[in-house]
């Protein structure tokens, strides 16, 4: 159930419920009482089940009287107060998208978030969206932070590339990393294979954690009560306990699920476990209670770790642990393989971002040392969190700007507390949702991991992994077809589906070169280009884990007399796109005439971007920006053979001083946004 971790805690992460779960809650209490409200218990309010009753016509007929859309606001923001967050977004909708409201700041602000804790990129980008349009001057940074994390969620990576490089900026933070969001950094010596698990229900299952050697004990809200089953408000869905299920294969499919332990799960949230080396302690994250919910001086119920220890074949009461507290929360415990150590998330005063990961020792007495803020190295402005600890490695999720979305699984490399920079862990296991838990068996091979990814089964879902040596390449030779010599610093790229680019390289001094660590069984098109040749496509499909050898063979262009660069001034193009507009539309236009008019006059078509994004993709971005420029010269009734070519240049041949770490005004990017094009004599 991702989004039960604490509002403080998890208040920004995307979609999660064992993200809200991780260290505080409001869990239902009314933020103007300490009393237990008692309809916490109910599914969805009488109100909110009310409204979804209505036929539309009804509901239109009731949103018509005077003062509705004023109550129906007042009743949404008393729900998000309170953290109900589902039904919040609920009627918060209901009100945008149905009455005449007036779309406030705060009206959308809270439609956005609504929907942002809840895990619904695609509506909470909508409302980020048009705060984002309509009131930008006025947005605060947190929601400009959870737009771009949108953006991210909804596949927007090049909006969302260009909208943190600007949060960046006002930031004063370095901008020559912004790269770093390009797909094809995290491209690695391993492929990655990941399955969905036949254990995951419709609710959320996240925090898988070996146990006992074939057992895998982890969170769910699956709801496994024969009675009416308590809900936890934020969602809608049942409140989190502690799950064992069987490894039955190679391939780390889980079986039997079954409770852990009627003595650790309660009638509140149990999750994110750890166990101490002889299986013998456990370690949990569980809501602060005694016979009832305890609050915090700021009204919250924080997330505390407890303790419990198997005794005579049973788990005995558990204990909190004494770094806790009542004021900020504790939670997601981690051990070391040695049980020395052990590793946890807060929101604790003094760290460096909204949860920091620390580290005790444990003794062997059973008690702890004061906790250890891991450092600048693990921990940023955002949220760390999910650690988990092998040999030599701290893995973690953080949703830090340059990610693939929400949270993304990171690798820290570093023995005794001290680690290095903590680097992403890369496509398959990091998507555009939230990525977390990860574990991984001592062989370094095998693991778990949860994701709200789509496709899921449910909201969080438990997927396995396994790593395999990745052999995958395309080796390639370029030569003149006249001569058969080698053509050196030929200038390749590795093309993927729908004309992506995604990787470059050049050819080296015997016109060789290399694509390593790619996909098995895909279709990709590699492309030679070299000044004064004809460019050279091939298609090539990997095999499963070998080489694949292709030759490019270039014809010599024979060089005719440049006459003109023939550069109309508003054959310009919009951010991030290569349609032609209008105006360019009818600067080509003049164009078309002076080719008709001078049948000796062939083309070179040359585009450009600005330097905002990665670069492999505003390579594609200008190859994208020449191919739509020649499809328009050639609607026009220009011969195809008079183009002599249409190349993508990327980034590299600026007008100005707008590259990467130089502020520029919009105009100044947008004369970058170009294309020209150059005539040349028969």
């Amino acid at each position: 159930m991702k989004r039960l971790i604490l509002h403080l805690f998890f208040l920004c992460s995307i979609g999660m419920f064992s993200q809200e779960l991780a260290l505080s809650e409001h869990d239902g209490m009314s933020s103007r009482s300490n009393k237990l409200t008692p309809s916490v218990e109910n599914s969805s309010s009488d109100f909110v089940r009310h409204l979804d009753g209505l036929t539309d016509k009804k509901l239109a007929r009731y949103l018509k009287k005077d003062g509705v859309a004023e109550k129906l606001i007042e009743k949404g923001n008393e729900y998000f107060d309170q953290m109900w967050y589902a039904e919040s977004a609920r009627i918060f909708d209901i009100v945008l998208e149905k009455t005449e409201a007036k779309h406030t700041l705060s009206l959308l602000s809270k439609a956005g978030d609504s929907h942002y804790y809840i895990g619904n990129l695609e509506k909470s980008y909508k409302w980020y969206n048009e705060i984002y349009q309509s009131y930008q001057d006025n947005m605060q940074e947190e929601t400009f932070f959870k737009y771009t994390q949108t953006l991210k969620g909804t596949g927007k990576y090049r909006r969302a590339a260009a909208l943190t490089k600007i949060l960046r900026q006002k930031r004063d933070e370095p901008l020559n990393e912004l790269e770093k969001i390009d797909n094809s950094t995290w491209k690695g010596a391993y492929t990655v294979k990941i399955k969905n698990l036949g254990i995951n229900s419709p609710y959320s299952d996240f925090s898988p954690m070996f146990h006992n050697g074939s057992d895998i004990v982890y969170s769910s809200a699956k709801d496994s009560s024969i009675l009416i089953t308590r809900k936890y408000r934020w969602t809608n869905q049942p409140f989190l306990d502690l799950y064992v299920s069987k490894r039955k294969n190679d391939e780390g499919d889980l079986s039997s699920p079954k409770k852990f332990s009627k003595t650790i799960n309660t009638k509140y949230h149990e999750a994110s476990m750890a166990f101490s080396p002889d299986q013998k302690t456990i370690y949990f994250t569980r809501n602060n209670y005694g016979k009832r919910l305890k609050r915090g001086k700021n009204g919250i119920n924080h997330l505390k770790i407890y303790r419990s220890r198997f005794v005579g074949g049973e788990w005995t009461k558990a204990e909190e642990l004494p770094f806790n507290s009542e004021d900020y929360s504790t939670g997601h415990p981690a051990v070391s393989k040695d049980g020395t150590k052990m590793y946890f998330v807060s929101d604790r005063p003094g760290g460096y971002g909204e949860t920091d990961i620390y580290m005790v020792d444990i003794y062997e007495n059973g008690t702890f040392s004061e906790p250890q803020n891991l450092g600048r190295t693990v921990n940023t402005t955002a949220k760390e969190m999910f650690p988990y600890i092998a040999e030599n490695s701290l893995y973690f999720s953080s949703n830090r700007p340059l990610g693939f979305g929400g949270l993304d699984v990171y690798k820290s490399d570093g023995t005794d507390g001290q680690f290095s920079v903590g680097s992403n862990m890369g496509q398959p296991i990091n998507s555009n949702r939230d990525d977390f838990s990860y574990i991984i068996d001592d062989k370094g091979l095998q693991g778990y991991f949860a994701s709200n990814r789509k496709g899921g089964k449910g909201d969080d879902d438990i997927y396995s992994f396994a790593y395999t040596l990745n052999l995958n390449t395309i080796s390639g030779s370029v030569a003149d077809l006249a001569t058969r010599q080698p053509i050196p610093n030929a200038n390749i790229s590795l093309i993927g589906k729908d004309d992506s680019v995604l990787n470059t390289t050049a050819s080296d001094s015997t016109g060789n070169y290399t694509f390593k660590y790619l996909n098995p069984s895909t279709d990709y098109v590699v492309a030679a280009n070299k000044e004064g040749y004809a460019s050279n496509s091939l298609s090539v499909r990997t095999k499963d884990n070998e080489d694949v050898s292709v030759s490019h063979l270039l014809k010599e262009i024979e060089e005719k007399a440049i006459v003109e660069v023939f550069e109309p001034k508003d054959v310009l193009f919009n951010f991030d796109s290569f349609e032609i507009t209008s105006k360019s539309a009818r600067e080509l236009d003049k164009l078309v005439t002076v080719l008709k008019d001078n049948k000796g006059l062939s083309l070179k078509i040359a585009s450009h971007t600005d330097a905002i994004g990665p670069k492999a993709y505003n390579k594609y971005l200008s190859e994208k920006r020449a191919k739509s420029t020649k499809a328009y010269l050639i609607s026009q009734g220009i011969d195809e053979s008079r183009i002599v070519s249409a190349i993508g240049y990327g980034e590299e041949r600026l007008l100005n001083d707008c590259s990467d770490g130089h502020p520029c005004v919009p105009a100044q990017h947008h004369l970058n946004r170009r294309s020209e094009l150059i005539l040349i004599s028969d």
